[in-house]
């Protein structure tokens, strides 16, 4: 095809622009390279046996030995730059040293918890106006905001973790985000790989964010699962859309018996990726849930793909709090496109690169 099109992501509503006319083979496309820094393994505080180079840990995968010390498969400890608000202690003499401030987060009242889109310091937010609406009020941004060291190895990216060892990170995730979960609306996961993706330090790593609210995306995505389970009289969205995937061929790129993998239909930007696993289910922190072989699989098929793995970005979609129909997925993002003008003025996608084509290469990667 080389016509332009707008397509809808079936599971927001959001329109995507497909203009496959203005790109070129894979190996057109530059994707920055992310440097080594020539000590980072020297100064690298995420590294087993520098455990007092980080806050205290907020929790650990270690089989022996006592927190903040050497042992440990997988390590979560509070981000010392949090996006959400905190409190900080400063670091005394029970605490370990070099760990600086300390971020905590506060108690909040479950009643501050939101669940809805509308967000509790809206001044729309009642069905009357009147003359006292304040426009310009706010809310304090407070939540939670770690950091998960995904092995005690120097290593710079997930692919380059054994099966094993990227099971076992990933059931580091979960158990983040279950925790997490008691006290959020909603918890968001990342992995940043690469500078142009966001990383500032280069040990393989994922972040949890424990959100007071519900991002309008994900709200949009759990009324749309919702409203299609009502009309269908109990089918669930991304599990048909998925099946259907499996069916048409078109934009898959693997399955196995956890997962399936494809490139989505309203793909916001080239080479995106979606998994999604087999049996549909809510909460990705929940157990027994998989998707580490087919992440795996993923990351060699656009390593593969482009020669070399390119920077990325990954988040996990999961649940909403008190959401019970919805279908958690992995979608991760090549950083091989810039969002220009177009893109940030209106909030509509361009996509140079059909994701049929995109899940053909990323087929023929992986043999």
């Amino acid at each position: 095809m080389s016509a332009p099109e707008i397509r809808i992501d079936q599971l927001t509503g959001l329109r995507v622009v497909l203009a496959p006319g203005r790109a070129e083979r894979p190996e057109a496309f530059s994707p920055p390279r992310a440097e080594p820094k020539p000590d980072a393994a020297e100064r690298c505080p995420f590294c087993e046996g520098r455990e007092d180079r980080t806050p205290r840990e907020t929790w650990a995968d270690r089989p022996a030995g006592e927190p903040d010390t050497p042992g440990w498969r997988v390590r979560a400890v509070p981000n010392l730059y949090p996006v959400l608000g905190t409190e900080e202690v400063r670091v005394g003499a029970d605490e370990p040293a070099g760990g600086g401030a300390v971020p905590r987060v506060s108690a909040v009242p479950q009643a501050m918890v939101e669940t809805g889109m509308a967000a509790q310091a809206d001044p729309l937010r009642s069905s009357t106006r009147d003359a006292s609406t304040d426009l310009f009020t706010s809310m304090p941004a407070e939540g939670a905001h770690e950091v998960i060291i995904n092995t005690p190895r120097h290593v710079t990216s997930l692919a380059a973790l054994s099966d094993e060892e990227l099971a076992v990170a990933m059931d580091g995730w979960r158990a983040r985000m279950r925790a997490l979960a008691e006290d959020s609306s909603y918890v968001h996961l990342i992995v940043n790989e690469g500078p142009a993706a966001g990383a500032s330090l280069e040990h393989t790593h994922a972040q949890v964010y424990g959100l007071r609210f519900v991002p309008a995306e994900i709200a949009r995505e759990r009324e749309r699962a919702e409203a299609y389970h009502q009309r269908t009289m109990g089918a669930h969205l991304l599990a048909d859309a998925a099946t259907e995937e499996v069916r048409r061929r078109e934009r898959l790129v693997a399955i196995d018996d956890e997962a399936i993998l494809f490139c989505p239909f309203a793909s916001r930007s080239p080479f995106e990726l979606r998994i999604v696993p087999r049996r549909p289910a809510p909460s990705f922190a929940a157990e027994g849930q998989g998707g580490a072989a087919m992440l795996a699989t993923a990351l060699r098929a656009l390593a593969g793909a482009f020669g070399e793995l390119p920077q990325f970005n990954l988040w996990v979609r999961t649940a909403p709090r008190g959401t019970e129909e919805f279908c958690w997925h992995i979608d991760i993002l090549p950083r091989i496109t810039i969002r220009a003008g177009f893109e940030l003025g209106t909030g509509v996608d361009i996509n140079t690169y059909a994701p049929e084509r995109a899940a053909a290469d990323l087929r023929a990667a992986l043999g």
